[in-house]
């Protein structure tokens, strides 16, 4: 005997099979980069990117100790205008794709319909 899937479940009552979607909440771009500049990774860790920002955050770490052996004199600055930078852009990035998805009907508050 083969498996069956169980029918879909009824459409809720007074939405006649409608799918409603939940509020589309955007990043703040300048507010993600302020976020970095006071502490490195804290504005991926804002857009939702939380490994990137952890990352970010070791990363820094490193490059502060390696100030030591004074390569960190020159990766410590970089690091941290590109991480200011990535926050900004990968927010933009954030809200450019949650406006277009808005525009077709599909998101919710990450892209997923809500019933």
């Amino acid at each position: 005997m083969e498996y069956q899937q169980p029918p879909p479940p009824p459409p809720p009552p007074g939405g006649a099979g409608q799918v409603h979607y939940g509020p589309v909440v955007y990043k703040n771009p300048g507010f993600a980069a302020v976020l970095s500049f006071f502490w490195m990774g804290l504005g991926q860790i804002y857009n939702g990117q939380i490994a990137k920002g952890i990352a970010f955050i070791v990363f820094y770490a490193i490059s502060w100790m390696l100030m030591f052996i004074l390569i960190g004199f020159i990766t410590t600055p970089i690091m941290f205008i590109f991480g200011m930078y990535d926050a900004y852009k990968s927010a933009e990035k954030i809200n450019y794709d949650l406006s277009r998805r808005a525009s077709e009907g599909q998101s919710g508050p990450y892209g997923q319909p809500t019933m």
